[in-house]
């Protein structure tokens, strides 16, 4: 397995724990995103893991993509789906088709992409200092990364369409109680809970885990493949947009935008 540059792997029992280590932020890119999957897909061949925990180093959960090489904090510093966008879903699609039971351990903020990220797991642990947003719309700008598929799945379409609409941020005690985070703990503890949850998971029959797990899963995979290619669609129109360059503008100046509609 591997090597990997920006990822860590970790057996512990029959545990394995993929972190993120791009700190502060951990903001991803294709490059990332590859990496996570393959170690996934190598953790599948690996009999002796039942249960994968995917962390992060630094104050972020995963903060977001970053396409543009800047590291400043504040969430999603998408400057548009440039080439690489659509080979990011691709690779994004491979962690939906892994089989083996997945628990993110979200200490800190969870935003757009990042968002993303975290639902590709069963379960997410958090702690009330973590933030979770889709704050896509705020930028002028169009859901990614499967959201579309996964969240509304989790939170119920209702939800999701608030959170969607309004960009708002979901603190961690708010995630809990709406099911968005399925354990709430101090901030100090969240690996060690998420850890904790798999070994439990990993208790019982590995054949027995992954049929069920892809009985309940379905077709997610799928699904999720399709509305990328919708959302992908969606953000390339969308940043041709004043809007979405208002939108980026004001994110990055720490305003209110003033969108126009154009």
């Amino acid at each position: 397995m591997g090597p990997f540059k920006d990822i860590g792997v970790e057996k512990i029992g029959h545990v394995a724990m993929v972190e993120i280590r791009r700190p502060p932020n951990n903001f991803f890119d294709v490059a990332l995103i590859t990496e996570i999957a393959s170690a996934f897909e190598a953790l599948d061949d690996d009999i002796e893991c039942r249960a994968l925990v995917l962390a992060s180093q630094g104050k972020a959960f995963c903060a977001g993509a970053n396409f543009g090489g800047d590291d400043r904090d504040g969430g999603e510093l998408l400057s548009g789906p440039r080439p690489g966008a659509a080979s990011l879903y691709i690779e994004g699609t491979r962690l939906f088709r892994t089989g083996k039971p997945i628990v993110a351990a979200v200490h800190g903020a969870a935003v757009g992409g990042g968002l993303g990220l975290a639902m590709v797991a069963d379960f997410r642990v958090t702690c009330p200092q973590a933030r979770f947003a889709a704050n896509f719309t705020r930028l002028g700008f169009h859901p990614g990364f499967g959201l579309t598929v996964t969240l509304p799945d989790v939170i119920g379409p209702t939800k999701a369409a608030l959170m969607f609409y309004t960009s708002r941020r979901v603190g961690g005690e708010a995630a809990y109680a709406m099911g968005l985070a399925d354990m709430l703990v101090p901030q100090d503890q969240v690996r060690a809970a998420a850890l904790s949850l798999a070994a439990e998971i990993a208790e019982n029959s590995p054949l027995g885990l992954i049929a069920t797990r892809a009985t309940l899963r379905g077709n997610l995979a799928d699904r999720v493949r399709a509305a990328t290619e919708r959302e992908l669609g969606e953000q390339t129109r969308l940043r041709r947009t004043d809007d979405f360059k208002e939108g980026v503008a004001a994110m990055a100046e720490r305003r209110i935008p003033n969108f126009t509609g154009r």
